[in-house]
């Protein structure tokens, strides 16, 4: 399972399942609203309590448990409990070690289901450099 968390301000192809599900409080939810429009695929959109800033990164990790071994799962919210949730799946604990920058993103490739401490990093990337990539990607068609 690949988990995507990407801070309000880029995902993959249920058998394969994409399910993005964001906080609801506005701007998580518009950025939402803008990612859910770029997949390739139809998915499944879903305003969770679990992505509220209040709540707690374990609670993150349960949600997406449940998910398809193949399943691509898009959680869109606030800090610093998406950088701790990131913490608790690659390390086993909670850390504010892990922050993420508004607009900035990460993907932790998953074992199913979802346990803390067994994810693996694939990438991190700042609002700059997401920003740069989606310079390159629409210069290539002009």
């Amino acid at each position: 399972m690949d988990c995507l968390f990407v801070r309000h301000g880029i995902a993959v192809a249920r058998e394969e399942p994409t399910v993005c599900y964001t906080s609801p409080a506005r701007r998580a939810a518009e950025t939402a609203q803008l990612l859910h429009g770029l997949l390739a695929r139809p998915s499944l959109m879903e305003l969770r309590n679990e992505l509220l800033p209040e709540a707690s990164p374990s609670e993150v990790v349960r949600l997406i448990q449940g998910l398809p071994p193949k399943s691509c799962v898009v959680c869109i919210g606030h800090e610093p409990q998406l950088g701790m949730a990131a913490s608790l799946l690659l390390s086993g604990r909670t850390s504010a070690s892990f922050p993420l920058k508004k607009a900035g993103a990460c993907l932790i490739e998953l074992p199913t289901p979802a346990k803390p401490g067994r994810g693996v990093l694939r990438w991190w990337l700042m609002p700059g450099q997401l920003r740069a990539m989606g310079k390159r990607k629409t210069s290539v068609g002009d």
